[in-house]
């Protein structure tokens, strides 16, 4: 592999695919925050409500940026300019006054609830996203007061999280089961929130890091058993192997959350932790590909194939459903998490089948994902087993701005630090 054209061509994909969608068309000028309310092939806006997951996503994106230079040919000051605005969006609509983050905006910021009689306050993940958005924007603009909001959101959620007075919508987890999403946001929340509070001089970082250690050993602790990650697990910290929900693995869950630990784990410089991470991505990816059509499934048992177990008195959960319904969809941000994980963990181990597996995933990714229409541009970002584009609601009614672009600033970044080492 040549790490040069290497970089130039997810450079190149970044610039001129990508990021123009998003440019010319997210950003509310008028009221600030963005537009992410799209239809699947991303010619038209189907609402301008807005969701505070993305909008938190979409600061990080803009701040991340504005850490770079000449993206797109724009300074880094342009980047900077579109963040503030959603960051200030989010610090004046996004947080209720008992400190919880609201789910869905209208366009000038007042809260609505998504389904009539359900409540502002339904997903932790947005108080999450939020943090993750502030916390990057707080590390570039070194802004104190933004640093501060996500500060406090922090300890909301810990304190919520503490007491079990939570919700996790789309994604619902059933009682006496506890779900890999919460220490797996929790572990990329922290990090982010210990870089900004170190980027800005604030002694609290030790003790945000010391609780992302603490994430990272849950996960790794109780729910990974046989180098897979699996997405539910007793309330006492069990794999539960004869449950459907104790079964499934989500591959592209599993991926994204190893690269979270490699990060924290490097800056610890624990080895032994990089190479877990690095065996449970290559296990993952085993399971998780389609061995008929290509391209990894969204959900799978842990021996591979369709999930299966018992459903038992669940039959009828929502996440139940999902899994049993959903399983054999082609989504853009497991494969691009894939790619990602697979270079950073090929490059801090040097085993040749990580990088034999990103070259697998970067032929049907690119292959398959890109938005053929080039004057929309962007990626179609759910297709069906076979690779057929699917006109459907992944979690949010958006047009995710987040993993698309994430993953390709983090490969730029990581095969930069590969060329110039030679």
């Amino acid at each position: 592999m040549n790490l040069g054209n290497e970089r130039a061509f997810y450079l190149h994909h970044l610039e001129t695919v990508v990021l123009p969608f998003w440019l010319d068309r997210a950003i509310d000028a008028e009221y600030g925050g963005y537009f992410t309310c799209f239809d699947i092939t991303g010619k038209t806006l189907v609402t301008r409500e807005k969701f505070t997951w993305s909008q938190g996503r979409m600061v990080w994106v803009l701040s991340k940026l504005a850490t770079m230079d000449g993206i797109a040919g724009h300074g880094r000051k342009v980047y900077l300019d579109l963040a503030r605005p959603g960051a200030e969006f989010l610090m004046q609509h996004a947080v209720l006054d008992d400190g919880r983050a609201v789910f869905v905006m209208d366009r000038q910021g007042a809260p609505k609830e998504q389904v009539p009689g359900a409540g502002y306050d339904t997903s932790i993940y947005a108080d999450c996203f939020v943090i993750l958005g502030l916390s990057r924007y707080a590390a570039t603009a070194g802004d104190r007061e933004a640093l501060d909001f996500a500060h406090d959101l922090y300890r909301s959620v810990l304190d919520r999280l503490v007491r079990g007075s939570y919700r996790t919508e789309p994604y619902p987890t059933p009682e006496g089961f506890k779900a890999h999403g919460i220490p797996m946001i929790m572990l990329n929340t922290s990090y982010e929130l210990a870089g900004a509070l170190r980027e800005l001089g604030d002694e609290a970082s030790a003790q945000v890091d010391a609780r992302a250690d603490q994430y990272m050993r849950e996960i790794m602790d109780h729910f990974v058993a046989d180098d897979l990650a699996h997405e539910t697990i007793s309330a006492g910290n069990r794999i539960v192997p004869g449950t459907l929900l104790g079964r499934y693995v989500n591959p592209g869950h599993t991926l994204e959350d190893m690269w979270f630990v490699v990060h924290q784990a490097l800056a610890k410089d624990d080895r032994d932790t990089i190479a877990r991470a690095a065996r449970i991505i290559l296990r993952t990816l085993e399971v998780g590909w389609d061995q008929e059509y290509g391209g990894l499934c969204l959900f799978v048992d842990q021996d591979g194939g369709p999930p299966r177990g018992n459903t038992e008195g669940l039959q009828d959960h929502a996440m139940v459903r999902k899994v049993e319904n959903d399983w054999d969809n082609k989504l853009w941000w497991p494969h691009v998490e894939g790619l990602y994980a697979t270079l950073l963990a090929y490059h801090l181990t040097g085993d040749e089948r990580l990088l034999q597996w990103y070259e697998k995933l970067r032929e049907y990714t690119f292959r398959v994902f890109p938005n053929p229409d080039a004057k929309v541009g962007e990626w179609i970002q759910i297709r069906d087993r076979q690779g057929r584009p699917q006109d459907k609601v992944v979690a949010l009614p958006v047009k995710d701005p987040f993993h698309i672009i994430r993953a390709l600033i983090l490969i730029i970044e990581l095969l930069g630090q590969d060329a110039a080492s030679g």
